[in-house]
């Protein structure tokens, strides 16, 4: 186990009187559960299996009971929680649920007696946007769940913090008392959709001037902060930063190397969303822990059954904390991999040893190959004048590619680009390249690489286990 963290005397303040004074205010009892929660995390896996079984069974039988979507479902397939569910292996016997059923049944997913729910929705960036809503339960335990893992780096709530992220929910409610709130808890929000050389030069400035303990926010974004200060010649990494928690994207393995050097301090990848919860945090030692007391994981091939750990598929899951508007075996549309092994740190819950990225992520060759967006990253990243880009698989016979360059795009460059993604894609395919000037994020903020329109496709062919290019 981690030696005891000792807070610095305000942090400590926070943590111990402000914080959980806020939290009592807003009704939710995420002290308590993140209490809970460190004590949990070094149960051995089969104990932490048993809670899941029971807040499992909870959760179903509240359903079943209180929730109209639910009801139904039980009811036509004859389900009853307190008598079928003996196991985790009979959550199988239940379909699963993916956006289009939660949009279909927004009303009807919502508790009979749910109190004090409130309107959430993803920020659609690979399509629709998906409007859901939340439990003070919920996020009670979402709270708990980052915040034990925050304390895994030795810093804590209180701690100066920088805050980049795109979100309108956030950066929407900059009201008095979400800023004061920020100020008592040292915490400073920056845009991530605002990145042009003067933002930047404003961020780098901010950055240097609260000199945080921690970073939290989007790979892409803190790597575009850290490339900017280091071309700029500015040094970022004596300010004592301790940590930086990325999470909402791939972390990709550059983005990693450019952050922790720019910044001067370990990266800590994060997984999950706003519907799916905080499913997996990193810890020192390097393990991606399931928050396995509130989230159950599967993996599943095309035909909705598990595979074997350490082999690949679609990451579904059940969020025992999600009572009040539950989400059951929900299709998250990422590809991923359960751990064989135990994490060195010592703590007993099971690991993510892999999460390969969104489907979207994922593009096919016109003979039905699956590869991995970064068979086509790599040709462009190896390209000293290519200092940004984006790649988007319009259909299986055109791919677009936009390229922010040095110097005006020649010829040579455009067929070396045309030619490296037909060796992959296929020499049949057509390729366009256009200089740009920038390469736009996001609404939320989040810039993509990658963007596929044949994942449906690819989604399916990775999880059976197609080789990657």
């Amino acid at each position: 186990m981690n030696a005891p963290y000792r807070p610095a005397p305000y942090t400590a303040l926070v943590t111990n009187l402000i914080f959980p004074l806020h939290e009592r205010v807003k009704q939710h009892s995420s002290v308590a559960v993140r209490k809970q929660l460190e004590q949990s995390q070094y149960w051995p896996e089969e104990r932490l299996r048993d809670l899941q079984l029971a807040r499992l069974r909870r959760l179903l039988v509240r359903a079943g009971t209180a929730v109209p979507y639910f009801r139904e479902l039980f009811a036509t397939l004859d389900f009853d929680p307190q008598r079928d569910l003996q196991s985790l292996a009979d959550l199988q016997r239940l379909p699963l649920m993916d956006k289009a059923i939660i949009r279909a049944n927004a009303e009807r997913l919502k508790a009979d007696d749910a109190v004090g729910l409130a309107r959430f929705n993803t920020g659609g960036s690979s399509g629709e946007p998906l409007i859901f809503h939340i439990g003070r339960e919920r996020v009670s335990h979402d709270v708990a769940a980052k915040w034990r893992a925050t304390r895994w780096w030795n810093v804590d709530i209180g701690d100066p913090e920088i805050v980049v992220w795109g979100s309108p929910i956030e950066l929407g409610a900059q009201d008095r008392v979400r800023a004061l709130r920020d100020r008592l808890l040292r915490t400073q929000l920056l845009p991530a959709f605002e990145m042009s050389d003067a933002k930047l030069d404003g961020f780098v400035e901010r950055i240097r001037a609260h000199r945080p303990r921690m970073l939290f926010g989007y790979p892409s974004a803190l790597s575009h902060i850290a490339r900017h200060a280091r071309a700029k010649g500015q040094r970022m990494d004596d300010l004592g930063i301790r940590v930086a928690f990325v999470t909402s994207e791939r972390l990709y393995d550059e983005q990693r190397a450019q952050i922790s050097a720019t910044f001067g301090c370990p990266v800590a990848n994060g997984y999950g969303g706003r519907d799916a919860g905080f499913i997996a945090h990193q810890c020192p030692a390097g393990g991606m822990h399931i928050t396995a007391e509130d989230i159950i994981v599967e993996i599943l091939d095309p035909d909705g059954r598990p595979v074997p750990r350490g082999e690949s598929g679609e990451i579904v899951v059940t969020h025992l904390a999600t009572g009040d508007f539950p989400f059951v075996r929900y299709r998250t549309g990422d590809i991923g991999v359960l751990g064989k092994d135990a994490c060195s740190c010592g703590r007993g819950l099971p690991l993510l040893q892999e999460i390969q990225g969104r489907s979207t992520d994922f593009l096919v060759a016109r003979d039905g190959t699956v590869m991995h967006g970064l068979a086509l990253v790599y040709i462009l990243r190896d390209l000293p004048q290519v200092k940004g880009f984006k790649i988007c698989q319009e259909s299986l016979d055109l791919t677009r590619v936009q390229v922010v360059l040095e110097a005006p795009l020649d010829e040579p460059l455009r067929r070396h680009i045309e030619q490296g993604f037909r060796a992959r894609l296929g020499a049949g395919v057509a390729v366009e390249v256009e200089q740009v000037d920038d390469i736009a994020p996001e609404k939320s903020g989040k810039f993509r690489y990658v963007v596929s329109k044949v994942a449906s496709q690819a989604a399916s062919h990775v999880a059976a286990g197609s080789p990657a290019a």
